[in-house]
Order: C-alpha cells, then structure tokens, then sequence
C-alpha cells in the first residue's frame, strides 16, 4: 500500500469512493471546483491510500491557519480493518501539524458509531461543550 498526497488528478475515483461510503456528506462543497480550491489551499495534507493502482482510502485534510480540520474519512468496505484508516489521519495529522497547527477537528455523525469508535481510539476526544452551527452563505 502507498499513501499519497491527493491531487484534483484523483478526484473522480475518490469522489466514486465517497458516494459509497460517505454519501449523507457529500454536499456542493465537493464538487470538483470546491475540492480543487481546497487542495490548493491546503496543499499535500490530503490524502489517499493506494493498492495495485486502485484508491481505497481517502482523508480530506487541511487547516483554517488555526485549527486543523478533517473531512470525508473513507476507506472502501472490502479494505477496512487493515489500519488503512489510521494510517491516513496520521499522514494527514503529520501534515497539519508539520504546518504549525496544534489541534485538529473532525465532525462526525451522531449515529455514525463505527466513526465514534474510530476517532476515539484514535485519540481525538468528543466534546460535549460545543454544538455545530451552519449557515448557507448566499452569493450574489
């Protein structure tokens, strides 16, 4: 298995790879445009994991220059359990970290239990302090 940067190159395959795994996520934020902007933003800190040239893992990374963020976590199901998954967020969380960012997020679904799981025993704590509020910014 390689991990890599994930480029805009990579996009239809993980965007395929989303579908499966993330669907209730997805959202015009991951259009190839937004996805293409958010890696130049936030370049070599996304990443995916690749066996016998096929992508089957993904982690969409990056930083606000304070805090860093991740996003869209997948690993396609005939390839879970093999620390494909952890072996991802550490390569991403080297990357936020290498850019001098001490804390990193992930948003995870309240009924997403697998995901609970994994982020736990990752290390990342669930805070209860704290709600998510969104707003739909319109543009003119």
């Amino acid at each position: 298995m390689t991990i890599r940067p994930m480029t805009i190159e990579d996009y239809e395959e993980v965007f395929a790879m989303w579908r499966i795994t993330t669907r209730r996520a997805l959202s015009k934020a991951d259009e190839k445009s937004q996805i293409e902007r958010y890696l130049q933003r936030n370049e070599g800190m996304s990443q995916v994991a690749v066996i016998d040239g096929r992508i089957v893992g993904t982690v969409l990374a990056g930083h606000d220059g304070r805090r860093g963020l991740i996003h869209h976590m997948a690993v396609l199901p005939a390839y879970r359990r093999r620390h494909i998954g952890h072996k991802l967020a550490e390569k991403a969380i080297e990357q936020i970290t290498a850019d001098g960012i001490d804390k990193t997020h992930i948003f995870c679904y309240q009924n997403n239990e697998t995901g609970q799981r994994f982020w736990s025993d990752f290390g990342f704590v669930k805070r209860d302090d704290v709600y998510v509020f969104s707003y739909e910014n319109k543009r003119k």
